[in-house]
């Protein structure tokens, strides 16, 4: 049954990138781990390949539009997949099974990797919900890089997509309204093809590191979120985008802490 509500959701996953040019990741994981119950490891994974073939078509349909900055997209992306590919490759099979004890409170590398999601979902949120003042910055001045700090963000993200399969969209996308002064629009464009990149390469190294992979449920469900992704795009230009991503910024919110406290008290 988790299995079949996850294939409903999966079109959610979609739609969430397609009109709001992040957040799908931040669906993904919750709903492989709780619904289908893969372990975070293997469920970030997953959801490295789902998001990352969705963004991949939402950033053609964007490359079709002329929404993409290529110059930003390489400065963010590479040192992104560089540092996606490093972690997925070493640093996740590094971390132990069991990190550290207090008492009877066992931390293990399970219970570290979704708490370390939850805190990017509440932080997601944070900015999700702060979009309407990004947008205003995005009007201010001419279209210009911040290199060293683009490069260096770029960096970040890539570790925090390898360690929980996240794409960053909710990071890469004020950066670059803030860094480089480009619209919304732009920005989410430029995201949706580095998302797309980094993702997949981040994948592949799984794939390599030969990961067990069920094939047939994750194609239906990377499917299903890429049908889901052009029904967003449909559905945001009936609806104030600025609203759109405000509401499901609370809504992340409302998640991250509910799985913050799950699994604490489970644990």
């Amino acid at each position: 049954m988790g299995v079949i509500v996850s294939y409903f959701l999966a079109l959610l996953v979609g739609v969430t990138l397609g009109a709001v040019g992040s957040g799908g990741s931040i669906l993904t994981l919750p709903i492989l781990v709780y619904l289908v119950g893969l372990d975070p490891k293997i469920a970030s994974g997953y959801s490295l390949f789902i998001v990352g073939f969705t963004a991949l078509v939402g950033g053609g349909r964007s490359i079709y539009l002329k929404r993409i900055e290529y110059l930003a997209a390489l400065v963010f992306g590479i040192p992104s997949i560089i540092a996606v590919l490093l972690t997925r490759s070493f640093v996740v099979p590094m971390i132990p099974d069991e990190l550290f004890s207090v008492g009877s409170f066992v931390v293990s590398r399970s219970l570290f990797l979704m708490l370390l999601f939850a805190v990017f979902m509440i932080v997601a949120s944070i900015s999700m919900i702060r979009h309407e003042k990004i947008t205003e910055i995005a009007n201010e001045g001419p279209l210009k890089f911040n290199y060293p700090v683009i490069l260096i963000e770029g960096l970040v993200v890539g570790v925090l997509t390898g360690l929980v399969g996240a794409g960053g969209g909710f990071l890469i996308v004020p950066a670059l309204v803030i860094l480089s002064k480009m619209t919304m629009k732009m920005a989410v464009g430029t995201s949706l093809l580095i998302i797309a990149a980094k993702s997949l390469i981040g994948f592949l190294g799984d794939v390599k590191f030969g990961a067990a992979i069920d094939w047939p449920f994750l194609l239906i469900f990377t499917g299903l979120s890429t049908v889901g992704i052009f029904i967003g795009m449909i559905f945001v230009e009936k609806i104030n985008p600025s609203k759109l991503k405000k509401g499901f910024g609370w809504f992340i919110l409302v998640m991250g802490i509910y799985i913050l406290v799950t699994e604490l008290i489970q644990n």
